[in-house]
């Protein structure tokens, strides 16, 4: 292995310490404190784990957490009341509504009833465009995690040619965009795109976000390229037996074949370990942000785009 590994959960760490002393600045020198509402419909357990884990690092970064935990079958009415006055509410600046919401509820609806001053979550439709337009918008947490540790591994990214294999509009379509927002030249590339393997060879930067596991081998790395795998996929893996109900084990493996890609690469991030602690530290780098601005104060440094 010849690359070097890109420690997502040291990073995160440095950006929720980072957040955490902006907090008490806010709260010294101008008496305010960063909220973060999180919404809860249903019992989906993960989506349970993710919420207890934002509300316990937005506590321990000093803001203000209020979580809202309805049942899967609230209706979308009730749903919507309930944004209004979140939207409404001065001390709340981060609003999240968790996803999956239940099949009776529709998404998109919800999403781009969210104020968009305080969706943490850049998924409402005027952030996408204010992105997509190089405006100053709410950018969505992990490409914003992905961002940041570009930056602090390459320095500039002007001029890099990036190839980002997935064009989801949580995580591809946004990545590309903040990419092009730093001078590279940009390919999104997908599973009908001809050639792929030559298309990512030729790239400096690949951002895999595709959602199939290990289908990026080292063979497809252009020597010394860095390499930042967004996907999280669970695999069956017999070398570590059985469970006690007699089902295989599982591991986490990314959308990169990681042995493969680390031997080519000249930087890469690991699955679990790299990516992932990233989106909850940006999500409170993000409600920071929406408080600084419905303030009228200045950014925080290095935790936006």
């Amino acid at each position: 292995m010849s690359a070097t590994i890109i420690d997502g959960k040291a990073f995160a760490a440095t950006i929720r310490g980072k957040v955490g002393d902006h907090v008490s600045r806010l709260k010294e020198t101008h008496g305010i404190t960063p909220g973060l509402a999180v919404v809860l419909v249903g019992e989906d357990p993960a989506s349970q784990v993710y919420v207890r884990s934002k509300g316990k690092q937005t506590v321990e970064a000093g803001m203000n957490s209020y979580e809202h935990k309805l049942d899967a079958d609230t209706s979308q009415a009730d749903l919507l009341a309930l944004i209004d006055t979140l939207n409404n509410d001065a001390d709340v600046h981060g609003i999240l509504v968790q996803l999956p919401l239940p099949g009776h509820i529709d998404s998109d609806l919800v999403i781009n009833s969210i104020d968009p001053a305080k969706d943490v979550d850049g998924f409402h439709i005027s952030n996408v465009g204010l992105l997509g337009t190089g405006q100053k918008s709410m950018v969505p947490c992990t490409p914003l995690g992905c961002l940041m540790m570009l930056r602090d591994h390459l320095g500039s990214l002007s001029g890099l040619d990036a190839v980002v294999v997935g064009r989801s509009n949580i995580v591809g379509k946004p990545m590309a965009q903040l990419l092009l927002g730093e001078s590279c030249t940009v390919t999104i590339a997908h599973s009908r795109t001809r050639d792929l393997p030559d298309v990512v060879r030729r790239a400096d930067i690949v951002v895999a976000a595709v959602g199939r596991p290990e289908m990026v081998p080292g063979e497809w790395i252009k020597p010394g390229a860095t390499v930042i795998d967004v996907g999280i996929n669970r695999i069956e893996a017999p070398e570590r037996g059985t469970n006690e109900d007699g089902s295989v084990k599982t591991r986490l493996v990314g959308d990169c074949h990681f042995e493969s890609c680390a031997a080519v690469a000249g930087a890469i991030t690991p699955v679990p370990g790299g990516v992932g602690p990233m989106t909850i530290a940006c999500l409170l780098a993000n409600t920071v942000t929406a408080c600084c601005r419905a303030n009228g104060l200045a950014e925080p440094e290095g935790l936006t785009a």
